[in-house]
Formats: C-alpha cells, sequence, structure tokens
C-alpha cells in the first residue's frame, strides 16, 4: 500500500512540476511581449533594419504593378523563417526599407475578409503552408495606427527546433544573418544544424 500511495505521490509530484514549467513558460512569453510592446513604434522605425527588425511595404499588394502579386507573401515568409531559426525578432508590414509608413490598406482589399482579422487569418494560413503549424504558435500579431495607415507588427519567437521553409516540394533552411534572409547551403545547414544539436546537449 505504501508503494501505491508512494507512485501516487511521484505522479501528482511529476505534474506539478509540469504544470509549473509551462506557467514560467507563459510568464516569460508575457514578459517578452510586454517588453516588445512597450517600445514606441516611431522609435523602433527609426531605428532602421537589423538582425531582429525586418520592415516590408505589404503583404501580397504589389505598388509598382498595382495588383495582388502572392510571390510577395512568400518573401514575407522567409523573412519570418529566418527570425525563428535565429534568436527571433519583429517584422514590420506596412514600412519600405527606408521607414516611410505606407500600411497595409491596399492589402486588405486583396482579402476575402477586408479587415485586420482577415489579414491575419491570411498570414498564419500562408505560415502554416509554408513553414507548418507549429511555428503559428510562435507568432503574435499586433496592428497599429500611425500617421492615419494601419501596419502590422509580427513579434517573432525564437523556434526550439529548426524550422523548414517548404516551395516546391523542398525544404529550405532560412537563417537571419545581419539585417537579411538568406537560405543556407548544404555546408551551411549541416554547420548550423549541429550547432543547434551541440547547444541543445550543453543546456
Amino acid at each position: 500500500m505504501s508503494f501505491v500511495f508512494a507512485l501516487l505521490g511521484g505522479i501528482v509530484g511529476l505534474l506539478f512540476g509540469l504544470y509549473h514549467i509551462r506557467l514560467s513558460g507563459q510568464k516569460n512569453l508575457v514578459r517578452y511581449l510586454e517588453h516588445e510592446l512597450a517600445e514606441e513604434l516611431p522609435l523602433l522605425i527609426a531605428r532602421g533594419e537589423s538582425e531582429h527588425l525586418e520592415f516590408k511595404s505589404t503583404y501580397r499588394w504589389d505598388v509598382r504593378q498595382q495588383r495582388t502579386n502572392r510571390a510577395l507573401e512568400l518573401i514575407v515568409i522567409k523573412a519570418i523563417a529566418g527570425f525563428l531559426n535565429r534568436e527571433g525578432g519583429t517584422l514590420l508590414i506596412g514600412v519600405e526599407d527606408n521607414g516611410n509608413i505606407i500600411g497595409i490598406d491596399s492589402d486588405f482589399q486583396t482579402l476575402k475578409h477586408k479587415n485586420r482579422d482577415g489579414f491575419e487569418r491570411a498570414l498564419m494560413d500562408t505560415v502554416k503552408t509554408s513553414l507548418g503549424g507549429n511555428a503559428c504558435a510562435l507568432l503574435h500579431c499586433r496592428f497599429h495606427d500611425i500617421e492615419n495607415k494601419t501596419i502590422c507588427r509580427v513579434i517573432v519567437e525564437s523556434a526550439v527546433e529548426p524550422v523548414y521553409y517548404h516551395e516546391d516540394s523542398v525544404a529550405r533552411l532560412m537563417v537571419r544573418t545581419g539585417n537579411s534572409t538568406r537560405e543556407l547551403d548544404a555546408r551551411e545547414a549541416h554547420a548550423y544544424l549541429s550547432s543547434r544539436t551541440t547547444k541543445s546537449f550543453s543546456l
């Protein structure tokens, strides 16, 4: 009987420990988001692009051709993948490379649901298709009105496991390097994966 009680006590202790770990993780995420959102958007834009900050003019609206261009969506997804495979970061959609704010109102008009919810849903659907469903849980969309224009701030957490970008049945490994995102070749990908494995074992 004492063995049964000991076993039950061990199970309860394990469940409590797992709950505590999960709760701690949620608290860390809340602190991260609060810190991220505390920074004023104009100041963030004024800093310019960096290893942890990327600007994209639009999500799918081609400003030059004045039409929907689905290829632009994939450029956004690659940027997100790059952040996921590094230390995370922030993607501002509706801001040009030079910091000029153009907003995403033109993007809204290309969507079935022409509002913020429709935009976030479309973005997450593309992320799920190209990066996998697990990646969606690491993204947090916030919308801001600035200069009478709407921009989308996508806060990207760092992924524990490598996240692959899938295109034409090919899995590609995108990584943020400096203020740009690039695809790793076979040798670089091997070195990158080896370094992540070594880091995981050292934790």
